[in-house]
C-alpha cells in the first residue's frame, strides 16, 4: 500500500511540468500585469482571405475573419481596440489566445476569429493572435 502511495506521489510531482504555463498578453495603455497562458495546442492552419475593419462592418454574424493591424489599447479584461488602415474595431481576446506572446501598440499582428454582431455593434471574438515580423 505504501509503495502505491509513493508511486502516485512521484507521478504527480513529475507531471507538474506538463501543466507549466506561459505568460503573455498586451503591453500598452490600460495593460495589466502579464496574463498566464496555457501551453499552445495544434489545429487547422489553412489560409483565409485577409479582410479589413471596414469589411467587418458588413459581414454576417459568426462569419470567420482574418485581420492585420495593431492593438491600440485595452478597454476591459479581455476587450481591446484593434486598428488597421480602414478604422478601429473592438475585439475580444481571451487570455489563452495570446499563447505566451507579448504585444505592444507598435507590434503588427494578425488576428483570426468570428464576427460578433449585436443590434448596434460589431466586434470580433478572436481565436488566434500572431505577431507579424
Amino acid at each position: 500500500m505504501m509503495k502505491k502511495i509513493t508511486l502516485a506521489a512521484l507521478i504527480a510531482l513529475s507531471s507538474a511540468s506538463v501543466y507549466a504555463q506561459q505568460t503573455g498578453g498586451f503591453n500598452g495603455p490600460s495593460a495589466q500585469e502579464a496574463q498566464t497562458q496555457p501551453a499552445a495546442q495544434g489545429g487547422f492552419t489553412g489560409t483565409t482571405a485577409l479582410s479589413t475593419v471596414k469589411d467587418a462592418q458588413t459581414m454576417k454574424d459568426d462569419q470567420w475573419i482574418m485581420l492585420e493591424g495593431f492593438i491600440d489599447q485595452r478597454i476591459d479584461h479581455d476587450k481591446y481596440i484593434f486598428r488597421d488602415n480602414t478604422g478601429t474595431l473592438n475585439v475580444e481576446i481571451d487570455g489563452k489566445r495570446w499563447q505566451g506572446q507579448n504585444v505592444s501598440p507598435k507590434d503588427k499582428i494578425r488576428i483570426e476569429g468570428k464576427v460578433d454582431k449585436d443590434w448596434n455593434s460589431v466586434e470580433v471574438d478572436v481565436k488566434s493572435v500572431k505577431v507579424i515580423k
